[in-house]
């Protein structure tokens, strides 16, 4: 059976947003993110894409080029909140679903023809999105999530695009190679090198001369280019989660060792959230004490992969849970409603300086192992292993791990 995905995307979802509490803001340019000149650009308005700014741009830069545009900090609870509004409508509407991001979502509605047209029905639900949320949306429907993906982008601003079966290679052939997901600046740099711009030219290439230069990101970035992708839409689970637990052999009530064990777990989590492309938004800590008595207490976040922005959430849940005329046995921490994104969700709380030290530290544990880089508050824990917490495997030394 032929497939029909669709790819939704929110227009410019932080500006939006604002737009939504503030109306003085339609039509103007606007930029959210850090507000100093260090920060970073976390979304923009078309009006300021105009002037050639783009998310991720240092905020200093992004005023340079359009120094009449309104900068505000963001408000990352509100985005959260509009994000669910947006994912009850397109539960409530259609069979599968994936969340991407905190703003785009992938809708398999295969099958769907026969009873109501595939593009009949993604149009209802756009508008009916629009019309209880008041956002912008756009979408693109094909016959898989690249083709769609990269439909939505064309789509935009707040239109919809489909692409008939058969019709990809034509579709995508004259657009720029950057347009591809997968092809970041450093990639595109490359093919610009060799003097591959357009969709096209990667479509005329033999898949083993791609394969010789780019390696097996080669023969992935031909099939994309060439309109082939085979990856299924993977149902949304607003409960997914990762946890990580210490027992004791003996009971402590070590104030130091608790905090510093804290730190560690919670630290190690974060960077599996990163490594993993997930963001979450609940966090719980749990105390087992001596008698055996365990509590456990959970606060909901904005979505986040941010040390900065979780660490004093564990902390501030540690201090209310814990009672010192007690020895602990167990703590642990949890990290639920897990959906998938990269850290741009927080760009507006963070700087450039902030950023580049995760990206740095990332990649430090990813060739050193997880402890190769820790804070000095985690100093006394002891080495955690590697451990993917995506991989459907529970962690072989995090979980009831004896110290």
């Amino acid at each position: 059976m032929e497939r029909s995905i669709v790819h939704m995307d929110l227009d410019t979802f932080f500006v939006s947003c604002e737009r939504l509490i503030d109306s003085r803001l339609k039509d103007r340019p606007v930029l959210i993110g850090g507000t100093s000149d260090r920060g970073v650009v976390a979304s923009c308005s078309y009006e300021a894409r105009k002037f050639g700014v783009h998310s991720a741009m240092p905020m200093r830069m992004a005023k340079q080029l359009c120094p009449e545009a309104i900068v505000l900090r963001g408000n990352s609870g509100i985005y959260t909140k509009y994000s669910k509004l947006v994912t009850e409508v397109v539960a409530s509407e259609v069979p599968l679903y994936e969340k991407s991001s905190i703003d785009e979502f992938y809708i398999d509605l295969t099958g769907m023809d026969q009873f109501f047209g595939c593009h009949q029905l993604a149009s209802e639900l756009r508008q009916k999105i629009i019309s209880e949320t008041g956002l912008p949306i756009s979408f693109g429907l094909s016959v898989n999530k690249t083709v769609s993906k990269i439909a939505t982008g064309e789509a935009k601003p707040n239109n919809e695009i489909k692409i008939h079966s058969g019709a990809e290679k034509f579709f995508l052939a004259p657009l720029s190679v950057r347009k591809i997901p997968m092809v970041g600046q450093k990639t595109y740099n490359s093919l610009c090198d060799l003097g591959i711009r357009k969709i096209k030219t990667v479509q005329e290439m033999p898949i083993d001369m791609m394969t010789k230069v780019f390696g097996k990101h080669g023969s992935t970035l031909w099939k994309k280019a060439n309109g082939i992708d085979n990856n299924p839409v993977i149902k949304h689970q607003e409960r997914k989660s990762i946890s990580t637990e210490r027992t004791f052999d003996k009971d402590t009530i070590d104030v130091q060792k608790l905090r510093t064990i804290l730190i560690a777990m919670t630290e190690n989590l974060i960077f599996q959230l990163r490594r993993g492309n997930k963001l979450t938004a609940c966090v719980s800590v749990k105390i087992r004490y001596s008698d055996f008595q365990t509590y456990t207490k959970q606060k909901s976040i904005p979505y986040s992969a941010s040390d900065d922005a979780i660490l004093p959430i564990v902390k501030e849940l540690y201090n209310s849970l814990y009672q010192r005329r007690l020895l602990v046995r167990l703590i642990g921490v949890k990290f639920s409603n897990l959906v998938n994104g990269g850290h741009q969700v927080n760009l507006f709380e963070d700087n450039e300086k902030m950023l580049n030290l995760y990206q740095a530290m990332d990649k430090m544990r990813e060739k050193h192992g997880d402890r190769a880089v820790i804070r000095a508050a985690g100093l006394g824990a002891k080495s955690i292993s590697r451990w993917n917490p995506f991989n459907g495997e529970p962690p072989p030394l995090l979980a009831n791990r004896r110290s």
